[in-house]
């Protein structure tokens, strides 16, 4: 990473900071921090893709979700996205979770309430 990082630090000073290379060079030298932390923890991912895909259904339904009618069916949407988002990432079939915590809800002690979640 430093022979890395010197290149760059040469090549910046050869090239157009407003040229396609003199933008991607100048974007790697602002980065630099955060691109060595990145190197140097394996939990770290490059990139927000797991971010981007759970958001990106939502995104496209913008524009249908306009109106919801209230603003209680804004939260309520966004409580249920949320809620699915988890599941998903956590390789969970959300109604079938749901199904399981509303059967065992009533009978669950109120301390034992943190083990049911997703």
């Amino acid at each position: 990473m430093e022979s890395f990082g010197t290149w760059l630090e040469k090549l910046q000073k050869q090239v157009l900071p407003k040229s396609p290379i003199g933008e991607a060079v100048g974007y790697s030298l602002n980065q630099w921090k955060a691109l060595n932390v990145y190197i140097t923890d394996g939990r770290l991912s490059i990139d927000n893709n797991v971010a981007e895909r759970a958001i990106k259904p939502y995104a496209i339904g913008r524009r249908n979700w306009l109106f919801f009618g209230s603003d209680n069916g804004g939260r309520t949407l966004s409580i249920l996205s949320s809620f699915t988002a988890t599941c998903l990432m956590h390789k969970i079939n959300p109604w079938e979770y749901l199904r399981d915590v509303l059967i065992r809800l009533p009978i669950t002690p109120k301390e034992q309430l943190p083990m049911m979640l997703p």
